[in-house]
């Protein structure tokens, strides 16, 4: 039987609003919106000739509170702020900006400044990339025995970026920084041969930037191998574009494609990232929502901890909630990535884990599906599950939610108790001489 998607008439808006990508061409005028000085504008258009700029007419106009930017969250969570770098180095880029420099003076300064911000963290290009008929897969991870990631070609931007996207190196047109496979045909066949593989995670970037007929090509495919359990589709489509799944030309054939999936025998799971309780508000979202879940996908919540953009336990208790009224599945809380501008949004690992328990401890079971604060670090996810004081000593206690090494997964380890530690390779062991993960190859920063 193949569903109706018909929209609820009171829900959305009768025509769907034509998207439209704001880009550096629009920023000065958009920082001049937030009341930015030109001095401060040139600064944070330096920044983004480093990182990228890119975001819609319905983050910006339905979603930013314009009379609190710049502080606004949702405007910090896609505008390039000046002190994100570098004073030395956004001073250098504003300079050049102000004195109408040659475009390529302009872009080998911000590829110099790039370069010195771990654009590839956790071995994603030295480990994660395998090999198969004598030559690397290109746009294919596998770091976990269970589970491969494949970036289409065509998913490789999103409908606008989070100014603390640890896959920023993905949209700043230096191709050798960039992950992208062309077809998916040699998936299969690498799948075919790791038969301990059973889900596959589809990222970029968005796959929901796709269309239909597009994701269509790389999903079908997949569907005809048995051992597949899951198919995952990482996106902040529903936050940052809902029409997507309402009212944009192809929103029907989509759900009829995620439809497809699940009368296949696999699960699709939908993870969706919300940063901020504001992108759950629209009624537009829940109409996405709903129509997603007619289809039989399950919706699973995911987003990082955000210094000054919602590093509070309240915003993090009340997006579970929400979430989970909606019939989503909160499932992971993430520390913010050693790469990009991690010094600028980083929360200290000790304080991340008072937000995730403040949080935690005030929702119900059916919202505690939720885990974190995870690394995802070299070796693995590392969740921080507390702060012990053993033999008197205070540290840390971790476990791996996954790992290279299978055999490590949710055995616990300490670490010794640093406030001002803001990633794993921040600690050092407690009660042993070393980590139990240190014989992994390229434990430490691959950069």
């Amino acid at each position: 039987m193949t569903l109706t998607y018909e929209a609820a008439p009171s829900a959305v808006p009768s025509l769907s609003p034509k998207f439209r990508v704001f880009t550096t061409r629009h920023l000065d005028e958009l920082l001049a919106r937030a009341g930015l000085t030109p001095d401060q504008r040139f600064a944070a258009r330096a920044v983004a000739t480093v990182l990228p700029f890119r975001t819609n007419n319905y983050v910006v106009d339905e979603l930013i509170d314009w009379r609190a930017a710049p502080d606004d969250p949702i405007y910090r969570l896609v505008f390039p702020q000046e002190d994100m770098l570098p004073a030395e180095d956004v001073a250098r880029l504003a300079d050049l900006l102000r004195r109408e420099a040659p475009a390529g003076e302009v872009t080998a300064a911000a590829t110099a400044v790039r370069r010195k911000l771990n654009p590839h963290p956790a071995g994603q290009l030295q480990l994660n990339v395998p090999a198969f008929a004598g030559e690397e897969l290109l746009g294919v991870q596998h770091k976990y025995d269970e589970t491969a990631l494949f970036f289409p070609k065509q998913g490789q931007t999103c409908h606008a970026y989070c100014t603390y996207c640890f896959r920023w190196a993905q949209f700043v047109g230096e191709p050798d920084l960039k992950m992208a496979a062309e077809e998916v045909g040699q998936l299969k066949e690498y799948l075919l041969s790791h038969p301990q593989i059973t889900g596959v995670l589809f990222t970029g970037g968005d796959p929901m930037i796709m269309r239909a007929p597009v994701l269509s090509r790389y999903v079908e495919p997949l569907l005809e191998l048995e051992q597949l359990e899951a198919i995952r589709i990482g996106t902040k489509s529903l936050a940052y574009w809902p029409y997507k799944f309402v009212t944009d030309p192809d929103a029907d054939e989509m759900l009829r494609l995620f439809e497809k999936v699940v009368r296949s025998g696999k699960n699709l799971a939908f993870m969706a990232h919300f940063t901020h309780p504001r992108e759950l508000e629209s009624p537009v979202v829940a109409e996405a929502v709903r129509r997603i879940h007619d289809t039989g996908a399950i919706i699973r919540t995911q987003a990082p901890l955000i210094r000054s953009i919602n590093d509070d336990p309240v915003l993090w208790e009340s997006m579970w909630r929400q979430q989970t009224r909606m019939g989503m599945v909160p499932y992971y809380m993430f520390v913010e990535r050693d790469t990009g501008p991690q010094d600028y949004f980083a929360v200290p690992l000790a304080r991340a884990y008072e937000i995730f328990r403040d949080a935690y401890r005030n929702v119900s079971g059916l919202a505690r599906t939720v885990r974190g604060p995870s690394m995802s670090a070299t070796p693995g996810k590392v969740c921080v599950d507390g702060v012990v004081e053993l033999f008197g000593e205070k540290a840390f206690a971790l476990h791996f939610i996954q790992c290279r090494d299978s055999d490590l997964v949710n055995r616990p380890f300490y670490a010794k108790y640093d406030p001002e530690a803001i990633w794993l390779d921040d600690l050092r062991p407690a009660f042993a001489d070393r980590f139990p993960f240190e014989h992994l190859r390229s434990v430490e920063d691959p950069a």
